[in-house]
């Protein structure tokens, strides 16, 4: 999971008990809140923003799925048009914390490496779709359901590790007795799947592996992908410790040649031992590099290919367009110091407020080199395999009546706030309709019906039936500051400043103090209640529920207290699209009478002090989609359930809002081979979840890359596992054929 903001996603910087994005993935700083297929698998994580995760296996043969609402864009070019050589520097988020992608401080960069220098018996397509890696596989399928499920692996008779060794048999056993569960002295961050192994041995010759579950499984193409050699898996020791900066045994079409913390660097180089087509690469240089440097990073040529945030991405458009047009340094004469300082503003430079003339100028005069250097920078842009969604927490206050979370859902206008997102960026705006797929995917299908579309009068009508009246009496502690919401823990706020506290609607009346929650303790450890039967579960008011006519012209009361939420987001840079987000979500609830008190946190924090920790009302984070919702999404919408400590176990369930029903569906999807039968139990658990209302998905994320204009094969990669080998800068004289209304501004 990853908390969102102009940053793509995947979205904040480690899945703990946000934002994020593509086959681990955590929440990450960057401004969404969204999670990857490890921080689904993982009950310890959440994660924002994320390499691509495999999908729920294929349709019927009489089903087409619904197509990507975007595609790839990397530059497509064929292989004898890409250079033989060359250095790629790739910018990441932080250097890995570990190479291993099943501990729990993996990220995007752990992600990101075992795609290059791990084998893995299953690849995305276009569609997210799970297919068989021909570089390590002939073929798998199920060859037994009777009495036991039994998957036959046929590898790849020149696939080999590194040292020369075959991969074989051995590998699985030591990956299967790591994740299985069974030795907790493996620090493993998940095993999903892996526990439903009975045995694993050799085939009819050494290239066939067969594994026989205890029980059905449906992800079963979950497996194995990455697969570590048995040398990281063979021990406790050499899977904690072993495999955190080294990986001394690889099969990729690159190795680790070294994980360089001085200079925020990891190499990977080409495998003389790859069988497959050699890489154009001589090398990858994964490069640290902070969300807000790298417009300059690829102005100064010491990155060739990162993700950027919206104003990034629009600084990269102007430099085509402008061209270094209309700067206050042209034209000769003397510039004035206001004229500097104004202009520095407007373009986000940050030159403090009592700069003088000369220190504005060399600012200006440097902006304007990057300008021109950006010249030769490119945005590729696709829609991330990710989608932020509005979380509801259902723990106690307000929330925890289905009504009043229902009538915060009616409130939204998801469609606006898909364009307020999207459009600038050229991006289809269309709002998802999905917790458990994306449009592309097979089990995907819009099921908000279940909730119901924006409707004011139903909103007020669901809050009327709630008890939420307008005009009732408040209480003393109103005056002091105190909502209806969930407990404040007290963090710093400054008064209107950019980290403070303030409430959309009442910029004119001065300075804001923090806003906090009402006293009482999240007792109830049941959260969302089934609806009502007939239809879909309470998602409209009951007859005869009068709705006022136009919105209240306060918040409404119940028992002396306003309806008021906490609306927590992160504060730091890169917030600017998830703030502009939730001041419109605000605005929309005051129409109905709810008050979003917004209160702006460190990013260190959000996560781990908030979304985590169950403190706030209102929260926007991502999570990433995932090819395997019965095993993956699971965790994230499981019903809490009360701990032998007395405390609450809410697994990845941040909203603490699930059902019974809800935990069934998923689990029936998770033991059926049949895969239709599947999908469809996917998209009746997905309308269960939209009903219960506790988070609403809004928008798709946007993936902006800036690249060089040389580098092809790469970039925007949505939801295709990218191909390592086939990436490069492209030969002098060779021509690339842009996109069908590819606008390279």
């Amino acid at each position: 999971m990853s908390y969102d903001g102009d940053a793509p996603h995947a979205l904040a910087a480690g899945q703990r008990p946000t934002g994020a994005r593509p086959a681990t993935n955590r929440p990450r700083p960057h401004r969404t809140a969204t999670l990857r297929r490890r921080a689904l698998r993982s009950a310890a994580f959440l994660s924002a923003g994320a390499l691509a995760v495999p999908l729920l296996a294929g349709c019927g043969e009489d089903e087409k799925p619904p197509a990507p609402l975007a595609g790839q864009d990397i530059a497509p070019v064929a292989r004898s048009l890409v250079a033989d050589g060359s250095t790629l520097k790739w910018a990441v988020d932080a250097l890995p914390e570990t190479l291993n992608t099943f501990q729990a401080d993996a990220d995007a960069g752990t992600g990101r490496v075992a795609q290059a220098v791990l084998p893995s018996m299953f690849r995305l397509d276009a569609n997210g779709r799970p297919v068989a890696n021909p570089a390590y596989l002939e073929s798998a399928e199920v060859i037994e359901t009777e009495p036991r499920q039994v998957v036959l692996y046929k590898l790849n008779q020149q696939a080999v590790w590194s040292d020369g060794r075959e991969i074989g048999a051995a590998d699985f056993v030591a990956q299967w007795r790591a994740l299985s569960g069974r030795n907790s002295a493996y620090w493993t961050a998940r095993n999903a799947g892996y526990e439903r192994i009975a045995k694993i041995e050799r085939g009819d010759s050494d290239l066939q592996v067969r594994v026989t579950f205890s029980r059905p499984y449906a992800d079963w193409k979950s497996l194995f992908s990455p697969l570590y050699p048995k040398d990281v898996m063979g021990t406790p020791d050499a899977f904690n410790d072993g495999a955190r900066r080294k990986l001394k045994v690889t099969a990729g079409p690159f190795r680790v040649e070294k994980v360089d913390t001085a200079n925020k660097d990891v190499v990977l180089t080409r495998n003389p031992r790859w069988w497959g087509r050699p890489a154009k690469l001589e090398r990858i240089v994964l490069h640290a590099v902070p969300r807000d440097k790298r417009a300059a990073a690829l102005a100064d040529g010491s990155v060739d290919l990162a993700e950027v945030d919206a104003a990034d991405a629009q600084r990269i458009g102007l430099a085509h367009r402008a061209g270094g047009t209309g700067t206050p340094l042209q034209g000769g004469g003397r510039t004035s110091v206001k004229k500097l300082r104004d202009w520095a503003f407007a373009h986000g430079l940050e030159t403090g407020k009592d700069a003088g003339r000369e220190q504005l100028g060399r600012a200006v005069g440097r902006y304007l080199e990057q300008q021109q250097a950006l010249r030769d920078v490119e945005v590729r842009k696709s829609l991330e395999p990710a989608y932020t969604q509005l979380a509801l927490n259902g723990a106690g206050g307000p929330l925890a009546d289905e009504r009043v979370r229902r009538a915060v859902a009616r409130a939204l206008d998801r469609v606006e706030l898909a364009r307020l997102v999207l459009t600038p960026l050229g991006l289809p705006a269309v709002p998802v309709g999905s917790h458990l797929a994306l449009s592309g995917q097979a089990a995907y299908a819009d099921n908000s019906g279940a909730l119901g579309a924006q409707d004011a009068k139903e909103a007020q009508a669901l809050l009327a039936d709630a008890g939420w009246v307008r005009g009732g009496p408040l209480k003393e502690q109103h005056k002091t500051g105190k909502a209806a919401g969930s407990e404040h823990h007290g963090e710093d706020v400054s008064e209107g400043g950019e980290d403070g506290t303030y409430i959309v609607g009442e910029d004119d009346k001065g300075k804001h103090h923090g806003t906090t929650g009402d006293q009482r303790e999240h007792t109830d450890p049941h959260l969302a209640r089934e609806g009502r039967p007939g239809g879909a579960p309470g998602a409209y008011a009951p007859k005869g529920t009068a709705a006022p006519a136009a919105a209240p012209a306060g918040p409404l009361a119940k028992d002396g207290k306003p309806l008021a939420l906490r609306f927590v987001l992160p504060s730091g840079p890169g917030s600017d699209t998830l703030n502009a987000v939730a001041e419109r979500i605000s605005v929309m609830l005051e129409q109905v009478g709810i008050r979003a008190t917004i209160t702006k946190v460190s990013d260190e924090s959000y996560f781990r002090d908030h979304i985590a920790a169950g403190d706030y009302d209102l929260a926007l984070y991502s999570w990433p989609a995932t090819a395997f919702p019965a095993t993956d999404a699971r965790p994230v919408y499981a019903k809490p359930l009360p701990a032998a400590d007395g405390s609450v176990n809410v697994e990845q369930n941040y909203t603490r809002v699930g059902t019974d029903q809800v935990d069934q569906l998923f689990d029936q999807a998770a033991t059926t081979l049949d895969e239709d039968e599947a999908r469809d139990l996917i998209k009746k658990a997905d309308s269960r979840i939209w009903a219960a209302a506790g988070s609403i998905p809004l928008y798709q994320r946007p993936q902006l890359v800036g690249v060089r204009k040389n580098v092809v094969n790469a970039g925007a990669f949505g939801f295709r596992t990218p191909v390592y080998e086939d990436m490069g800068f492209l030969k002098k004289g060779a021509k690339i054929s842009p996109a069908p209304g590819k606008d390279k501004g």
